[in-house]
This record gives structure tokens, sequence and C-alpha cells, in this order.
């Protein structure tokens, strides 16, 4: 159902019923985010001042579409706060799926 580079990969999928005895409804589970100790990091980027997401993981990753790697290993409420202060350390890390940590 989702790519390979998909957060949602892993998690499963589940049927709503209505309670009215319509059609069940396809949805995907909740993910929850995985502890950035327990993931493995690759790298540090340092925020510039253009500095987006999508970048950073194409940059780091090699795949624009594994910006939500960089947001599970820099928890914040917004994800847009990761780039907005020039000068911030990111942490790049594989994903949870990917393995342990090991310490950086």
């Amino acid at each position: 159902m989702f790519t390979a580079a998909s957060r949602y990969q892993d998690v499963g999928t589940a049927l709503y019923q209505p309670p009215d005895g319509g059609a069940p409804v396809p949805y995907v589970r909740r993910r929850l985010l995985p502890d950035p100790a327990a993931l493995t990091p690759v790298a540090v980027h340092i925020v510039g001042e253009d500095d987006r997401l999508d970048r950073i993981a194409a940059a780091a990753l090699g795949d624009p579409e594994l910006f939500w790697q960089v947001a599970d290993a820099n928890p914040a409420l917004d994800p847009a706060e990761l780039t907005a202060r020039p000068g911030r350390r990111l942490v790049i890390a594989l994903s949870a799926a990917a393995g342990s940590s090991h310490g950086f």
C-alpha cells in the first residue's frame, strides 16, 4: 500500500465498521513515533538559512521523501521548527526499522 520510503510502510491497516451497518471503511493505524535515543545516528547537519527537511534528507539520505527520518530523530511539535533557526544541529538517523542505536 505504501512505498518503501514511506513512514507508514510497516504500519498496519484496520477496518472501521460504522454503527449504522454501512460498508466497512479501511484506515491506516496510528504510527507511534520512535524514541530518538533508539535510532542509529549517521550524521549531523547544521541548519542553513534556506534549509528544508526534504532537501536535508535528499543530501544526507539520498531521498527527499525520507524527510520524516530527520524529523523522527529531532523531535519537535511542528517539523518547521527544525529548520526555523539557522545554526541548529540536526541529527540524521536511520529509521527505527533499520537498526538500533550505536551512539553518536
